[in-house]
């Protein structure tokens, strides 16, 4: 049997289904299970384990797409998020049973819908994707331990930078575009500050592609101590995280790769309902996830706190 399992949007998105792929699998060993995923996340779908073959969705080679998806004989389709392009992708293929939130036009593509209302904000979209596996089967096993990302160990970067045994603490102060709720950078300069007074540490700046112009403030103002690093691809970021301390961001990819890989997390969340981490709580344990809502009663000290905790 070969199962196809889609998400196409995102970093976080697609970590946030990677426990649905983890319970598929587990519950259905002898199948093939594929993942249709966006380029951003092809290389590191490929590094899961639980994943056997990816497929490249290209939303700009439609057939190409298309051609691809249907040379892997898919019989079974699960899609956390969809949209009309891919609905008649999975419709062309002749994929017989075809899975999806019951959302948008795009639903009346597929033949096996769930009512979820994700804007009510009912549980975490984590829950909302694992529910789609209960169509297949209402006793299915939903329970995940982390991580649900493991890499072969990489000091490159520790070794690059002689850093030898000191805990690496990365700050992310950027957003993509994929948050509404952050620090201002001073906010995160004045952790960073705290970071450096902890004994045996070493303060590393990440950026994105699309964080050029935080990362252009920060020269200016950065500690000389400090390294500042954008990471060639995303599997080099991921190697990094790996090799961490402790991952400060706001709610966003890296925050979501550090939990794929269960590692220790400071995240700030926008102060509406969908923004939360009542949605957005990545997949770490919940004693490594410690998120803080940016409000009004947010208070710089309490992050500072936690920082002082996680590494003494």
């Amino acid at each position: 049997m070969n199962i196809l399992i889609t998400r196409h949007d995102k970093i976080g998105d697609f970590i946030t289904t990677l426990p649905l792929f983890f319970t598929i699998k587990r519950h259905y060993p002898q199948a093939k299970v594929f993942a249709l995923v966006s380029k951003v996340n092809f290389e590191l779908a490929e590094q899961v384990d639980f994943i056997d073959e990816v497929i490249l969705y290209d939303t700009n080679h439609f057939l190409q797409t298309l051609n691809a998806v249907k040379k892997a004989n898919i019989e079974i389709s699960i899609s956390a998020f969809i949209d009309t392009q891919l609905g008649c992708i999975l419709l062309l293929s002749r994929i017989k049973t075809r899975i999806a939130p019951a959302t948008k036009l795009a639903q009346v593509l597929f033949n096996k819908t769930l009512k979820q209302r994700r804007s009510q904000v009912e549980k975490t979209e984590v829950l909302y994707n694992l529910d789609l596996a209960k169509i297949l089967d209402k006793d299915i096993n939903l329970i995940f331990k982390p991580p649900l990302l493991t890499l072969t160990k990489n000091n490159h970067f520790r070794n690059k930078h002689q850093l030898g045994n000191k805990k690496i603490v990365l700050l992310h102060p950027g957003y993509g575009g994929s948050s509404d709720g952050n620090l201002t950078l001073e906010n995160y300069i004045e952790l960073a500050n705290t970071v450096r007074e902890q004994n045996n540490t070493q303060v590393v700046w990440t950026f994105g592609p699309d964080d050029l112009n935080t990362k252009n403030q920060l020269q200016a103002l950065n500690s000389k101590e400090d390294l500042i690093y954008q990471p060639p691809t995303l599997l080099d970021f991921c190697h990094l995280i790996n090799d961490s301390e402790l991952l400060i961001s706001t709610s966003t990819g890296p925050m979501h790769l550090a939990g794929a890989l269960n590692i220790e997390t400071i995240s700030f969340f926008g102060d509406s309902l969908f923004a939360s981490p009542k949605r957005w709580a990545t997949v770490n344990d919940l004693n490594k996830q410690h998120n803080f809502i940016f409000d009004t009663h947010f208070k710089l000290v309490d992050a500072v706190y936690v920082i002082r905790e996680v590494l003494c």
